[in-house]
């Protein structure tokens, strides 16, 4: 076993984070981080130190094949209850459930955003039928975004212990979350990147037409409706990144997901952005309901796309805490 596997064995048997082993070493998480991803090595202090911090032989670090027995922790670390043992297998069966479900909300959340759009743009039409398959529309794509909501918690459900209990993963996990982490992240990026921008510019289509056909009303619900779907893929794109992205946090206990925050009774730390869009979403329902100005109360979900990105940096910013 090399040193950056030990590293992590001794941190996760002494219930410690990554943020903690970093704060008794005097050092930045970053860091810790990078001993453990084989990134760079601790000098000879920082060595010394680990070995009085987790109670072992600087031979046991520093020899590859050296099989001393691990020892009592030293004082300076706070007892904790048992960790939850993860293995190889049931980590990758956790990524690939957790981005599945990811598909399986933000497809969710975005049918809730396009259910207003056969209604938009049915609106014109003055004949009752019409009116009342946009209607019916509605209801029939929230029940099937609500389906999804549930098969999506469902699935994540055999996990939950992720975000409530710390986590000792077996050789060679850490290694190979990293590794997939680093990969995704540049997927992650490009996604946030567009789903923005597709809200931002989503307010450009229905502005030309209105400039362009301004007394063609037929045409103008359509630039709404164009609107509305622009705005669903950016947020679709935004969602499912974020919790795929969250998924890796669980795993390695960064983030709004370290051990020390999981023994907080607030544990609320996450989907702000999906409960964000369907709060958007039932208000424009109900004020819809209300006033039957089905042709203009549309425009809560241009205001809302704009409003994103702040959502997400709120979202950011109390996961760090």
């Amino acid at each position: 076993m090399i040193l950056a596997d030990k590293i992590i064995e001794l941190r996760k048997k002494a219930g410690m984070s990554q943020d903690e082993l970093a704060e008794q070493m005097d050092v930045s998480r970053q860091s810790v981080s990078k001993w453990e991803g084989a990134q760079s090595v601790p000098d000879l202090s920082k060595i010394l130190k680990l070995s009085q911090i987790f109670g072992v032989s600087t031979d046991y670090l520093l020899k590859d094949d050296f099989a001393e027995p691990v020892q009592e922790v030293s004082e300076t670390v706070t007892d904790s209850k048992p960790l939850r043992r993860v293995s190889m297998e049931e980590a990758n069966k956790f990524l690939a459930v957790n981005e599945h479900s990811a598909f399986k909300m933000a497809v969710g959340v975005a049918l809730c955003i396009l259910s207003p759009v056969p209604t938009t743009i049915l609106s014109e039409l003055s004949d009752t039928l019409s009116s009342t398959l946009g209607v019916v529309s509605i209801f029939f794509m929230i029940a099937i975004a609500v389906g999804l909501f549930i098969s999506a918690g469902t699935d994540k459900k055999p996990f939950s212990y992720l975000t409530k209990d710390g986590i000792d993963t077996a050789y060679g996990v850490d290694g190979m979350l990293r590794e997939k982490q680093s990969k995704f992240s540049l997927m992650h990026t490009r996604d946030l990147i567009i789903g923005v921008a597709l809200c931002i510019l989503s307010v450009v289509p229905p502005s030309l037409i209105g400039v362009i056909f301004s007394d063609n009303d037929f045409l103008n619900c359509i630039g709404a409706g164009l609107l509305l779907i622009m705005v669903a893929v950016g947020v679709f794109l935004i969602v499912r990144t974020s919790l795929i992205k969250s998924g890796f946090s669980k795993m390695l206990e960064e983030n709004g997901f370290t051990r020390e925050k999981k023994s907080k009774e607030n544990k609320n730390i996450g989907g702000i952005i999906g409960s964000y869009w369907l709060i958007v979403t039932a208000g424009f329902l109900a004020y819809s309901f209300i006033t039957f100005d089905w042709g203009r109360s549309w425009i809560v979900f241009p205001v809302a796309a704009i409003l994103t990105p702040v959502v997400y940096q709120i979202e950011k910013h109390i996961k760090s805490k």
